[in-house]
Parts: structure tokens; sequence; C-alpha cells
């Protein structure tokens, strides 16, 4: 018998413990249905807006994170190039381009096959990497739409780390 026909109940809905998390944090969010929450947290260079939805035929918890900035269409395929060079870095998620409202977006999931449950620490470790990700090349992102630099220069920008201190 394969273990994908074994029927298991999950205790608690994985969103219940991300409005516990949000709550503890004092961010403001909003639950719009049993199984989506959206937070938004201010961020060192604009705010983010997180998004999460579980998905009970996946058994998966997915996060998307939308930071303000509207990609116009002229700069779209370098964008495009952008997102390929970053996406190579990552070790966890992705970024995306969503191509009708022009907007770059992280995505990550957590998968909590056979009746897993999320936990607190698994839960700030998915906000945790998206707002990493986001902050880290945020500016990236910036360079591309609004300074007009290629995607290469405005990835090694983004990834020139300094070392000591002034």
């Amino acid at each position: 018998m394969s273990l994908i026909e074994f029927d298991f109940e999950r205790p608690d809905n994985p969103v219940d413990v991300i409005e516990h998390v949000a709550a503890l944090n004092d961010w403001s969010f909003e639950r719009s249905g049993e199984d989506e929450i959206t937070i938004s947290i201010g961020g060192h260079w604009c705010d983010y807006h997180l998004s999460f939805s579980w998905m009970e035929d996946l058994e998966a918890l997915h996060l998307a994170c939308a930071f303000d900035l509207k990609v116009p269409e002229p700069r779209k395929t370098e964008v495009v190039r952008l997102l390929a060079l970053v996406n190579e870095q990552m070790w966890m998620g992705h970024f995306d381009l969503w191509n009708q409202e022009g907007v770059v977006m992280f995505r990550q999931s957590l998968l909590l096959a056979g009746g897993a449950e999320a936990t607190g620490a698994q839960i700030e470790g998915l906000l945790a990497n998206a707002l990493e990700s986001c902050e880290r090349y945020y500016q990236a992102f910036q360079f591309v739409v609004w300074a007009g630099k290629s995607a290469s220069e405005a990835v090694d920008t983004a990834l020139f780390e300094t070392a000591g201190e002034a």
C-alpha cells in the first residue's frame, strides 16, 4: 500500500500559526479567509506585503512576498535577465515577475505532507528567508528598473560585500 493512500488528520491550520506569529510581533495583518493571511512588514528599503496561502490539496503553505516596484514594459526583458541571475544565487525560494501586473515577487513553499504541522520556528524561518532575500536584492531591481543598469551590473552591486569598518 502506498503512503499516499493514508488519510492523515491535520490538527491545526498552518495559517493559525502565522496569525499567532504576526500578532506576537505586532505586525499588521488581515485574515482574508480560513486558508489565507496577508502581513505587512516594514523593511530597510520599503514595506513588504507577504501573503500566505494554505493549499490543503498539496499540503503546502505558499508564501508570496511583494514589494513596491512596478516594472515598466521597456525594462521587463532586463528584469527577467536579473531574475535568472538572482535565482541562481538562491538556496530556498525564488523571484518571479508577474507579467500582467509588472510586479516582482519572492515565492517559497513549505511542504507539510503526511499531517506534519507548521511550527513557529518554521514560519519565522520562511519569513526571515523571504525578507532577507528581498532586502538583499531590492536595490538590484531598482538599479535595473529606474537607473537603466544591466542585469549583470545590478546583481554585481547587490552581491558586493564590504569587509571591515571605516
